[in-house]
Formats: structure tokens, sequence, C-alpha cells
């Protein structure tokens, strides 16, 4: 694909020219006769780099330089001057522009600026995106919730991160406790080292110990080679087990070992290994019960459950239902090329009162498959998976025994506004209540 460039300069026969020239270098180049028409292109499509005269009618060189550099930060300009303004060309560079070259041009030292500048931009593109991404994964953006539950999760995390202690991820299956590894993994000083990853649950425990710490070659039918297991390949960083419940003693006696001492032997092998591991596991079992069966080592359950971080279930915090709809909303509506415009009050109120046994990984996939075969641009009751509209109660509400009178309040609130589709007064209404009433309630549980 050709990077495409701008030359904005009130006179034909160097707008032309450079047009000409930079055309063979390969570049696709659109021209502007003045500042307003250079923004005028800039507003309408892709440009990649802006060459502009200084002194132009309607809008100057200088005033373009200035909203191209406010609202296009990546894009490089390359200002032309006269001999008799090279210190306005100096300026220029100091309000932001790349470089500056004087009349008549070196169609040369153009060509080498231009490439440069471009190869500058790509740098500075790909920077931010790398930054972006660390970010995202610092800043928790792909943990999304604001129930107190969650915040309280974010706040565990935070504090919990920069240091070195094991920490052991509780909850039930699609609930996000790989999220949450990565999100401490990625607010740590270890951050830049490897994030390794291993589900414990989908192999034998040959094949464990093999991942986990690597074997020589002919230690086993099929050993053709040495392997580093994961936790080698963590090494300074940080190793994430998934379904730590799941291993059996023997595995679990070694894991003990590496966790007090640091080091361990690759299997069929008599080379010990130190590694440097931050260490992360995740559960949906209750390791308390499996360590009084006898089938969990306590020593090794004290070892990993240094720092315990909870994440609840879907269910017990309903109030992240309609974020993470809108986020799952957004993600594959631009996946699956539609435009999903929202969701109805009835579809809004199944997924409330539906009981998500599945936690968040049953709400994405609910909403995917919404997305996929709807029709409309909003999605509607008969969109959503049988069993959600089955169990939808649309004209009822679900409420745990033992709820305070506060969280009942809050839950008859928000569940006719759902079905009411957001209308205050009729809510106001079939509630019994007055509007600076209902206006208040909204604010207090923050609906």
């Amino acid at each position: 694909m050709k990077l495409t460039i701008l030359v904005a300069d009130d006179e034909k026969n160097i707008r032309e020219g450079l047009r000409e020239a930079l055309a063979l270098d390969g570049y696709e180049v659109a021209t502007a006769a003045d500042g307003r028409e250079a923004l005028e292109a800039i507003d309408r499509g892709d440009v990649d780099l802006l060459i502009t005269d200084l002194k132009m009618p309607r809008v100057s060189g200088e005033e373009l330089l200035k909203s191209v550099t406010a609202q296009f930060p990546t894009m490089p300009v390359i200002i032309l001057t006269g001999h008799g303004t090279i210190e306005s060309a100096v300026q220029a560079m100091h309000d932001g522009a790349y470089d500056f070259l004087t009349k008549p041009v070196n169609l040369d030292r153009l060509s080498l600026l231009v490439k440069r500048a471009l190869a500058s931009r790509e740098l500075v593109v790909q920077n931010r995106v790398m930054q972006e991404e660390l970010e995202r994964r610092s800043g928790f953006a792909s943990i999304i919730g604001r129930s107190a539950e969650m915040k309280h999760v974010f706040e565990m995390v935070r504090q919990v991160a920069p240091s070195r202690s094991s920490v052991l991820i509780t909850g039930e299956s699609g609930s996000g406790k790989e999220m949450i590894a990565e999100a401490l993994h990625y607010n740590s000083p270890r951050k830049d080292k490897p994030f390794i990853k291993l589900h414990c649950a989908a192999l034998t425990e040959s094949l464990l110990e093999s991942e986990l710490f690597g074997h020589e070659k002919g230690a086993f039918t099929g050993a053709i080679a040495r392997k580093r297991g994961r936790f080698e390949l963590a090494h300074l960083g940080t190793l994430f087990l998934d379904e730590i419940g799941e291993i059996n003693q023997n595995v679990q006696i070694k894991l003990l070992r590496v966790l007090e001492e640091k080091k361990f032997e690759r299997v069929g092998g008599e080379e010990t290994v130190e590694v440097d591991v931050r260490l992360i596991a995740a559960t949906n079992r209750n390791l308390k019960e499996a360590i009084e069966k006898g089938s969990f080592r306590e020593d090794l359950y004290y070892r990993l459950n240094v720092v315990n971080i909870h994440i609840p279930p879907l269910r017990e915090r309903k109030e992240d239902i309609p974020l993470l709809v809108a986020a799952f909303l957004k993600e594959f509506s631009q996946e699956n090329g539609k435009q999903i415009d929202g969701i109805d009050a009835k579809a809004r109120l199944a997924l409330y009162n539906y009981s998500w046994p599945g936690n968040v990984r049953q709400l994405r996939n609910s909403i995917e498959s919404a997305v996929v075969l709807s029709k409309a641009t909003t999605i509607t009751l008969d969109d959503l998976p049988p069993n959600i509209r089955g169990d939808s109660g649309t004209d009822s509400l679900r409420l745990p025994v033992g709820a305070s009178l506060a969280e009942v309040e809050k839950e008859v609130i928000r569940s006719t506004l759902g079905r009411e589709g957001g209308n205050k007064s009729r809510t106001a209404e079939i509630l019994g209540i007055g509007r600076k009433t209902l206006h208040r309630k909204i604010e207090e549980y923050g609906l």
C-alpha cells in the first residue's frame, strides 16, 4: 500500500514539480493551493506526510502546522521556505515541524528527507501501539467492572502486583481469573519479562511434569531433543498455573520444592536449573476441602496462597452486566461487520435476571451469538440463546435470600427501569414514588 504525501504551496509550478518527483519515488501525492485546502484534504482521508510552504493565502503554513500537530501528532511536516524566511522555518521546527528545505528545492535532498521522516513516523506509531497495549494491560482496560466487588479486586491487584509474593486467584470458571493474572504481571516490575501460562487440568501427570520442568533428550519415548519447561521459559518473569487444584500429589511435591528452593531438574536429567519466577496460580476448586480429603498438600497450599484474590461470580455483581454487554456488543459488531446500536428493554432485563452459571465467559459467548443472529440494529429477546430467554422471567426478579432492604430496593428500581426502557416517569409511576425520589435513588445507588 502506497504512502500518501500532501504538498501545499500557492505556486502551481512548485506543487506540480514536487508531485511528479515524489510520484517517481513511489508515493501517492495530493496537492493543495493553500492551507485551507490542505486541512480539507487531511480531513477527507489518510495523509502520511505533509510538505507545506510557510507563506500561503487564507490559512498560512504556520497555522496549518499548528493545526496538524495538534490533531495529528504522528504526521511529519516538512516546511518549504525562501531564503528570506529561514528564521520562520527554524521557529516552525520549534513548533513541531520535522525539518525544512529552502527554495529552490533540491529534489535529492527532499527524497532523502521524506524517507527519514516516514521512517521516524513509523517508529513513533509502533511505539505508541506498544505503549497503548502496555497501558491496556496494566490499566485494567480489558477487565470490565464498576461494582464494589470488582473495585476491591482492582485495589488488591494494584497493591499486590509490585511484590514478589505468590498469589492464588480463586473463583468460578469463566469469571476472569486469567485476566487478573495478566494484570498482576503487567503492573509488576517484571512486566517486560515473560508471562508464561499453563492450564494444568488439560495434561496427564507425565505431560504436566514435562511441561513444567522440561525434559532431556531420551527421557521417554518421543523425547527426541532437550525441551525447556515453563519454569525456565518464565525465568525473571511470571508463571501462571491455571486450575492448580487438578495436579496430583507427585507433581505437587516437585512444585513445592521449586517454590522453596528456586531450582529443579529436568525430567530425565541431573543438571540443576535455578530460576527466578513469580508464581500466580488459579483454581475454581475449594482447596481447603481438597486438603481435608487428602488430595492437595497443605504445605503447598500455604506456599501458593500467600495472597488470595477472589473473583466474585457474575450473579453477585450484576451491576457490571451493562458495561460488559456494551463492550461485547462493540467487539462483535466490529468483528462481524454489523451495525448494532444497542439492546432492547426486554433483552436487557433477561440478561440481568439470568443466573450466569458460566459467568463472564458465558455472557460473552451469548452476546456474540446474538450479534451474529440479529437481523436488525438492536438486539431483541428473540436473538438471545433459548436458555437465557427461558430463564429470564421478564416480569419477575431474582434476589438472594438474606438480601438487605437496600439491595432489594436497588434491584427493583434497576429492573423496572430496564423493563420500561429507561423511562423514569413511567418507572416512578409503577413504583408509586415521585420523580424526584426516583432520581435521588438512582444517584444514591449509582444506577
